[in-house]
């Protein structure tokens, strides 16, 4: 599938997850999308966009199992769960629980509001090697107390590839009453969602990487219920009583426009989608998880070390996947020898002051690709 998409021929590139790659299918839609608004701008902005993202939204939804109405398109997940942070009503006495596992840039945005706004923001350690599911559920639950308003919680963790156990953390949670955030940055593309039976309140996630949509395309859902509580992160013509952005709804309106810009990442949603099932990509995905298992145990024969992931691998990763390396590596200068000596881009990590290497097996990826990180880690390690 190399070719079918815009990737260096001359790099052998296992980071899919950082920002993903757009195939070339997908890219030549996005590009007529833009093209066809500055064709007509007046009439594209102004006439046509509010149709064009209700289609693009029906798509996406029934592609998640939600209703198009419940979900919106934003330009990140970051953006996503900025909007519904800045939306919940906390404050002193209230906390805020997540796991140690969270991707910085969203921690960041937790962590100002509660400094500015006095509620508490709790990093519940999940434990590596990771064993059960029901495990990783009772380690989180021992920080919930009588002030735990919100679980904030990743589905894939972004630094330690782990697929975390979601849907019986949002039953246990609904149960006691919490409010569930979902950082689903890594989901869509790499596993089958159904945010409808997963019981989730927020859920943000992008679209841009594993599903293959240009950058800028992410999306938040919310379950109707909650609506009420999104607040506008931007203020614009979707707010006010004379407002003249009108998509149906104080969500949509508050979210889906907040001014000119270019929906073209949005509106090619649908192409991405549809790429990836004309080329059967429940096959595609199992093959890159056979890949990622096979450097997993790879690396346990070159290093010695431990698997972070159960016999198997379980259901605790998919198409990306982490592997422990010698304490004491230099993770900056192994990244920077594998890319300028090998044309190899992939992260180097450290979590908990573990150095770890994160592979990501896109369509695009080979048998040859794997052999070129495993061959060059022997050698410089």
């Amino acid at each position: 599938m190399r070719e079918l998409f815009l990737l260096d021929p001359d790099v052998t590139f296992l980071n899919h997850g950082s920002f993903g790659a757009t195939p070339r299918a997908v890219f030549e839609d996005y590009q007529q999308w833009q093209r066809r608004l500055e064709d007509q701008p007046v009439k594209f902005l102004g006439r046509e966009i509010g149709d064009l993202l209700a289609n693009a939204r029906q798509t996406l939804g029934s592609y998640v199992n939600v209703d198009r109405d419940d979900l919106v398109y934003v330009p990140n997940a970051t953006f996503g769960v900025n909007v519904v942070a800045r939306s919940l009503p906390l404050g002193p006495g209230d906390e805020v629980l997540a796991t140690d596992h969270e991707y910085g840039a969203c921690e960041n945005i937790w962590r100002y509001l509660s400094q500015q706004r006095g509620f508490g923001y709790v990093r519940q350690p999940i434990s590596l090697p990771i064993t059960t599911a029901e495990a990783i559920v009772e380690q989180l639950w021992a920080g919930v107390t009588s002030r735990t308003k919100v679980i904030f919680l990743s589905h894939i963790t972004s630094p330690t590839a782990v697929r975390l156990p979601v849907e019986a953390i949002c039953a246990r949670a609904r149960e006691a009453g919490i409010m569930t955030v979902v950082d689903g940055t890594h989901a869509p593309g790499q596993l089958p969602l159904d945010l409808t039976a997963m019981g989730v309140d927020f859920y943000t996630g992008n679209a841009h990487k594993w599903l293959c949509a240009p950058k800028g395309a992410a999306f938040l859902y919310v379950r109707s219920e909650r609506q009420d509580l999104i607040e506008p992160l931007i203020i614009g013509w979707g707010w006010g009583a004379d407002r003249q952005a009108t998509f149906g709804s104080d969500f949509l309106d508050y979210i889906q426009y907040p001014g000119t810009n270019d929906y073209a990442s949005y509106l090619s949603v649908p192409a991405a989608i549809q790429f990836q099932e004309e080329h059967d990509w429940g096959a595609v995905r199992a093959q890159c998880r056979d890949l990622a298992g096979q450097f997993v145990l790879r690396m346990h024969d070159l290093t010695g070390l431990d698997s972070v992931y159960p016999s198997g691998g379980g259901n605790f990763f998919c198409q990306m996947a982490l592997a422990p390396l010698p304490e004491g590596t230099d993770v900056a200068e192994l990244k920077t020898r594998l890319y300028d000596d090998y044309r190899i881009e992939i992260p180097t990590i450290r979590w908990n002051d573990h150095p770890l290497i994160r592979i990501s097996v896109q369509g695009y990826n080979t048998q040859a690709d794997v052999d070129a990180l495993l061959d060059a880690l022997e050698g410089l390690l």
